[in-house]
Order: C-alpha cells, then structure tokens, then sequence
C-alpha cells in the first residue's frame, strides 16, 4: 500500500515538472491533467490561464471545445444503436443518405457504416491540402471546426460532389466520415444527434458538463495557437499551419446553434467529463455491449498503415490503436489507444497499466502533438526512453 502511494505521488510529481516547463518555455497558455490509476484520481492539475489577456486562471472544471474528443464519443453512441439493430456495420450508408453518393475513379462507390467508423471511407480532411487551394477548399467543405452556421445538409452536399481520394477499404485517412456518421445515425434513429449522445453516453455516464456548443464565450477556454515567443490568440478566420496545409477555426461555432452538431469535432465539455468517458471505456461499464467496446478499441484496419497514424500505430472505431510499442517509440504497452483534438488535447488509455489520463490545454498544436504530450505520456507511465513495454 506504502508503496502504491509512493508511485502515485511519484507521478503527480513528474507531471507537475512537464507542466512547469512547458508553462516557462510558453509552450502553452494553460491546461488540466487528469489521470487516474486503477480508477482511483492520482493526478488532478490545472494550470496556467484559461484567457491569458483577462487574467482568468485555469481551473480543473473549465470547459474547453473537445474537437475531435468528440469522435469516440459519437462512435460510443453509433455503437449502441448498432446494439438496438437501428443499423449494421456493413450498411451502405445511402439507406439513409441517398443523396450521398461520391465516387471513386468515375465509378459508384459503397460507403458502409464501417468505413465511416474506421476513416477507411475514401473521405478526407480540407486541412490536409495545401493552404487555400485544393477541392474541399474549392467547394468550402467545413471541416467542423469553422464556418459557423452552416447546416450539415450544405455540408454533405459539398462534400458529396466531390470524388473519394480512394476506394472505400483500400487505404486509411483521417477525415470527414464522422461527421457524415452523426447525420446517419440522426436519419437512422430519427433523433437529432445531440439528443442520441446525451440519451446513450453523456447522460448514462454523468457527463453534465459535456454538449454540442456552450451558451456564452466565458464558459470555455480561449484558444491559441503555437506561437513565438509566446502563443498567439485564435480568432474567427485564424488559419493555424498543419503540415502542407492548415486548419481554419472558428470559436464562435460554439456559441452558435445553427451550426450543425458535427460528430468529428463539436461537443464541449471538461476534462472530469472526459475521463469519466474513458474510464466507462477502459472497464467496459454497462452503457454500452462489451463485445462493441472490445471492438470499438481493437485494431481494426490491419494491415493498412499511414503516416499520420505513425509507426506501430492502428486504428479501431474512433481510436489509434498501439500494434507494436517499439517500433512506435512509446512508453504504453500494446493494445493501448489514443487520440487528440486540434483545440490542443490528448489523451491515452493504457490498459495494462491501469491507466486513462486526459491532457486538454487551450494551446493548438502542442497539446496534441507536441513535446507536451510525449513527456506526459513518459512522466505518467514513468518510462525512461529506450525502455519499452511489450
């Protein structure tokens, strides 16, 4: 017992040092850590500032706009009305969409609810394409995270009249399919989307904090992006640079609820909330069958890879997936999973371990992707580089 203890505080206390660092190097603006341990809370921080030029302090309870923690959360939920047989993973989605039909080398194409799942669908991402220029920008497909207002009908029009990048299957690509999940789950169920998610996930679980847009711009973490010397705040129209291309955002979307509830990027809710989620996820809680949660968390693309997924890297339904940790470089053990959200999040499950920690700073892109999340993923499984979990 002694001993536990010990770790857990040893835990806390590397956590607090990798946050120290990245607040003095002004990495970030502010964030809150949570991590829990055989789902008892051993690390609870927040730190920095929720809006840097008002002088408001981070809280633990501040709400932030999740991104794309959004997507498992939606995939939960398509997951429990496959359960109810509202629908089946190998439906085409035409049954519900049948306007939706874009195509792939002049032929029809055959999008099923699995392909939407496991972003094997042939669909992309606008922010993937060289800034300003490519068809999702031509046709001003929103990725979910801008053009508030704009209504999922307009959206998937857009994207419908323009061809896959790939037959449906044949390759893997982070993009668009879950927003096209949240209207088909909405046609198949006929409920809007954000009342399948409060009624199967965020209600069943206690997420009270957790909804499609707040009510006031206060009630959320002002967004920066990575910026020299110190990050820089995000306005409407601020496109934030991502490789070859970049990612157009919006905060207000939020405060707007004539903006359609995407399913890939637009609940806001808290960290608490998150883990909450994650924890229900990693011991299988009651809301949802075991059998799709063991699914939703296996790799279920194999043997496609990519890029953007990394070395030793799957995917499941709505996570990555950890094939291999060595080739990945990373302190979980196999079998864990992970993802981000582009407002500046991270999180992993580490199931061996014991272990689901939540990183949700109000900083894009080093909470996602940065140094921050590797060196909080070593302090939280206090894993010394060259060590590796099998």
């Amino acid at each position: 017992m002694m001993n536990a203890q010990r770790n857990e505080a040893d835990v806390a206390v590397r956590v607090d040092r990798v946050l120290e660092s990245a607040l003095k190097d002004k990495r970030v603006v502010g964030a809150v850590v949570k991590v829990a341990k055989d789902g008892e809370l051993i690390v609870n921080r927040a730190v920095g500032s929720s809006d840097r030029e008002a002088g408001v302090p981070m809280r633990e309870q501040t709400a932030f706009r999740y991104a794309s923690l959004t997507k498992p959360i939606v995939v939960a939920t398509a997951l429990i009305l496959v359960e109810q047989g509202v629908l089946s993973l190998d439906d085409a989605i035409t049954r519900w969409l049948p306007e939706f039909r874009p195509s792939f080398g002049n032929a029809p194409s055959t999008i099923t609810v699995r392909h939407l799942l496991t972003h094997t669908s042939g669909l992309g991402y606008g922010f993937f394409e060289p800034r300003g220029d490519g068809p999702y920008h031509a046709a001003r497909v929103s990725d979910g995270l801008d053009q508030p207002g704009l209504s999922i009908e307009e959206n998937l029009a857009r994207l419908g009249g323009l061809p896959l990048k790939f037959a449906p299957g044949s390759a893997w690509l982070y993009s668009l399919a879950h927003d096209v999940l949240g209207e088909v789950l909405a046609r198949a169920s006929g409920l809007p989307l954000p009342e399948l998610v409060a009624r199967y996930v965020t209600g069943p679980l206690g997420m009270t904090a957790t909804s499609f847009g707040a009510k006031k711009m206060s009630d959320l973490a002002t967004p920066y992006a990575d910026g020299t010397p110190e990050p820089t705040r995000i306005e409407d129209g601020t496109v934030v640079p991502f490789g070859d291309g970049g990612v157009a955002f919006a905060p207000s979307r939020a405060l707007r609820p004539d903006s359609y509830p995407s399913g890939g990027a637009g609940l806001v809710g808290t960290a608490s909330d998150f883990l909450r989620f994650l924890e229900a996820i990693r011991t299988r809680a009651p809301f949802a069958p075991k059998h799709l949660l063991d699914a939703m968390t296996a790799d279920q693309i194999a043997p496609l890879t990519s890029p953007i997924l990394g070395d030793g890297w799957g995917y499941g339904f709505g996570v990555s997936v950890l094939r291999d940790p060595a080739a990945a470089d990373s302190p979980m053990s196999a079998g864990s999973f992970r993802w981000g959200g582009a407002y500046g999040h991270s999180w992993f499950v580490d199931p061996r371990a014991g272990v689901s920690a939540v990183l949700l700073t109000n900083t894009t892109f080093e909470g996602m992707v940065g140094a921050l999340r590797t060196d909080l993923e070593r302090a939280i499984l206090d894993q010394p580089s060259g060590e590796r979990r099998s």
